[in-house]
């Protein structure tokens, strides 16, 4: 079946499957959920430079799913982090989203972002703050696959 590019990109987004934004030259497979996929037997190329502290720091940013509280809020790819109630000042900037669409599966937008600490903040909320688009809306972090996690569609 034919199907345009804004549709595999809402797609990739759905099953939270990392490509542009997320492939930003800062990230590694593990700040991706991918660390299941190198090998723990065989050399690969950056293998040493992932056991460094700051690549195993639990605060690092993680690939996270997030969905608006207000299922009508518009989600802006770009848009950063903050603590409900913080001030948006540098210091208190958790991440950003890093790609953002409507999804005509769920009726209502989704986003994928790199959030400091995220696997430990699933489940909590917190502010997406885009300025330029005059935008601060409370979002939910969740793991980053929004539909079939278990693959069952997929296997039929």
């Amino acid at each position: 079946m034919p199907y345009g590019t804004e549709a595999l990109s809402i797609l990739r987004i759905e099953k939270g499957h990392p490509a542009g934004g997320e492939l930003n030259g800062q990230t590694t497979a593990a700040d991706l959920g991918l660390a299941r996929l190198l090998s723990t037997r065989k050399d690969f190329i950056g293998r040493t430079l992932s056991f460094r502290p700051a690549f195993l720091d639990p605060a690092r940013p993680v690939l996270c799913g997030f969905a608006p509280i207000d299922r009508s809020a518009v989600l802006s790819a770009g848009a950063h982090f903050f603590e409900p109630g913080a001030p948006m000042t540098v210091g208190n900037d958790l991440g950003q989203m890093t790609s953002a669409a409507y999804s005509p599966t769920l009726g209502h937008w989704i986003g994928l972002g790199l959030l400091s600490n995220g696997t430990a903040r699933l489940g909590t909320v917190v502010r997406a703050c885009d300025p330029v688009r005059g935008r601060d809306t409370p979002v939910r972090v969740s793991p980053a696959c929004f539909i079939d996690p278990e693959g069952t569609r997929l296997r039929g």
